[in-house]
């Protein structure tokens, strides 16, 4: 693959990704076949995929930040389970074999693909009803569940935003503009706790980390601030096709 054509792939899976993070996440889906389509091996392609996503998902933040004014609280008390779990789940990426978790990923892939699917029916279940408060108790539920989402997301970033979405509807919460928000802060601060290890454990490449970073941060603003103009049928539609397409793509090279 020549340097243009790469940096295409790269750029344009990127913005694309920083574009459905920012509406419902799934963004890995597009980077982490990208990297891997430009020779990158599965845990550098996961952590380079990783460190790009951080800048996409502060974008994001910036752009839902009005829809989160009242919600310091929150914040503070899904901050220090992305932080514990975030570093859980790098470590633990930290200590596999290339093997070991190319074996994996397409069972992750599928599952990510799989969630997203399920939570398009919860979004649309969840619509007409209203919405609950956010008593001690479900800020206490949704900081436990958030560390189990971080485990996860340090390892391996496809689908914690779903997952994020999932738990804050199940929650109580309603209002998409403040759940992406919750969303993008919490899917930011996995990312850059989980980037960091990676970066001092010498696992990203970093010209593809660079363009695709660039490209993350574009896409990110753009969908927080057009998300109302945004087809979300047919990004999800896109997602879930390319989502299906990476995980039989991920079981041919790892068993075949």
């Amino acid at each position: 693959m020549d340097v243009i054509t790469e940096t295409a792939l790269l750029g344009g899976s990127a913005f694309v990704a920083g574009v459905i993070n920012s509406i419902a996440g799934g963004g890995t889906l597009l980077t982490y076949p990208a990297l891997l389509a430009a020779g990158i091996s599965p845990i550098h392609a996961n952590a380079t995929s990783t460190v790009c996503l951080v800048q996409g998902s502060l974008a994001s933040f910036w752009g839902y930040r009005r829809s989160l004014k009242n919600d310091g609280r929150l914040l503070l008390a899904l901050a220090l389970p992305s932080l514990i779990g975030s570093v859980a789940g790098a470590l633990i990426l930290l200590r596999l074999s290339e093997r070991t978790f190319a074996v994996l990923v397409p069972w992750l892939i599928l599952g990510a693909t799989s969630l997203f699917l399920l939570a398009d029916r919860l979004q649309r279940r969840w619509k007409d009803s209203p919405e609950a408060p956010l008593t001690d108790r479900r800020v206490l539920l949704l900081s436990s569940v958030q560390l189990l989402v971080a485990v996860y997301g340090g390892f391996f970033g496809a689908g914690q935003g779903i997952l994020m979405l999932a738990t804050l509807g199940l929650c109580g919460l309603r209002d998409i503009d403040r759940m992406n928000g919750l969303k993008s802060f919490t899917a930011a601060a996995i990312n850059s706790f989980a980037a960091v290890l990676f970066i001092f454990g010498r696992l990203v490449e970093w010209r593809p980390a660079l363009i695709m970073a660039a490209a993350a941060v574009a896409g990110g603003y753009v969908g927080a601030r057009g998300a109302q103009r945004i087809g979300k049928d047919n990004a999800r539609r896109a997602v879930i096709a390319i989502g299906f397409g990476a995980a039989a793509y991920s079981f041919w090279k790892a068993f075949f």
